[in-house]
């Protein structure tokens, strides 16, 4: 039996997750727990000029990092709080 979610649901889940296509200061703003993240992974963009108009992806590019593995442990970090 297949589970399939309301429209309502999938907006919802969306709005609660952190995707490697958001802004990073809007994840800053929006979830300030993740800031410690971003430090463990060597990015220090709080304040960077950058971080005001670059992507999660394009930072983690730019620094050479697994945007996979950020994304999940910055949306863990939103799930513990």
């Amino acid at each position: 039996m297949v589970n399939k979610m309301s429209e309502n649901e999938k907006i919802d889940e969306k709005k609660m997750h952190i995707t490697k296509d958001m802004p990073i200061n809007d994840i800053f703003t929006k979830y300030p727990e993740t800031v410690p993240v971003f430090q463990d992974h060597g990015l220090h963009c709080i304040g960077c000029f950058a971080a005001s108009f670059e992507t999660l992806e394009q930072g983690a590019a730019a620094h050479g990092m697994d945007i996979k593995k950020l994304v999940e442990d910055l949306n863990a970090a939103v799930k513990k709080k």
